[in-house]
């Protein structure tokens, strides 16, 4: 069996961004500093606003560079502008760490996003609780927070009305795409935070990781397209017996480089538990392989 083709053909590996740049008269990101195979050139922090205190959406990993050049930022691109509050899609190392590093250097801002509370410890603050549907609001900008879980399970987008964009934190990326961690993913959650999406108004979205998305609807579609095709590819590979999922990861994963596939096994794990979930597949207690019902 051998992989029957790819729906998302664009790649974080080589991938490069500018480390901030003006995207709107409301939206500047400013670059983590933390490239990695799985952040690609890093995580995309936003400055939210047009007054003399912006939101901060995301804080990066917490590396020492990240605070000068956010500083800069503000100064070259915000007229010297400050933070208001910080704003978080959700509780993973490379959105949240950076937190502690920001208010040091800021001020003891408010900071505020959905509770998880064993992962919020990173922040090093007190969290204050966002709903879905809460209003976040700073001078020239109000955001929507939408309840997206999947990829994490306090994950929220934010809508700028206005501008009718959306910053999507990791439920879409701009290049490649979004993997379901094995801890705390739930794929199931995951398409219907995609479908949710698919309801807005959008002119682009601004990603937690890669360059903005100028075709939203098609790339949510791409998105569902693809985790869709996986499914069948996974099934494929079982009517054919019972396998273990790095066999199954060298099956269907033909293109992708053999250091990403602990990613790539992620995203089976997370094909297989959902099935697993719909009684269609299970996993062997003996062997740990997965074969159909």
């Amino acid at each position: 069996m051998r992989s029957v083709g790819r729906v998302v053909s664009d790649s974080m590996i080589g991938l490069k961004l500018p480390d901030y740049a003006l995207y709107s008269a409301r939206v500047i990101t400013v670059l983590g500093q933390n490239p990695s195979p799985f952040t690609g050139p890093g995580t995309n922090t936003y400055l939210i606003g047009s007054g003399r205190r912006r939101l901060l959406l995301d804080a990066g990993q917490g590396v020492a560079a990240y605070g000068e050049l956010l500083e800069k930022t503000l100064r070259e691109l915000a007229g010297g502008a400050g933070i208001g509050e910080i704003i978080l899609t959700h509780a993973h190392v490379d959105h949240i760490g950076g937190v502690p590093q920001v208010r040091a250097r800021f001020g003891e801002v408010e900071v505020r996003k959905m509770p998880w509370p064993e992962n919020d410890r990173a922040a090093g603050v007190a969290i204050t609780p966002l709903i879905d549907g809460a209003v976040i609001e700073a001078d020239g900008a109000a955001l929507s927070a939408l309840h997206t879980p999947g990829h994490a399970p306090d994950h929220l987008c934010y809508y700028l009305k206005a501008e009718r964009a959306l910053f999507s934190g990791d439920v879409v990326l701009g290049a490649g795409t979004t993997v379901i961690p094995d801890d705390s993913g739930d794929l199931a959650q995951y398409m219907d935070s995609l479908r949710k999406l698919l309801a807005l108004d959008l002119d682009v979205i601004y990603p937690g990781h890669g360059p903005p998305i100028r075709n939203p609807q098609h790339k949510i579609h791409q998105y569902i397209e693809h985790r869709e095709l996986r499914e069948r590819q996974i099934l494929q590979a079982l009517k054919d017996g019972a396998r273990a999922v790095p066999e199954i990861v060298r099956l269907i994963y033909t293109d992708v480089p053999e250091s990403l596939h602990p990613a790539a096994a992620n995203s089976v794990r997370a094909h297989l538990k959902k099935l697993k979930h719909e009684r269609v597949a299970v996993e062997q207690e003996d062997d740990g392989r997965w074969s159909l019902r």
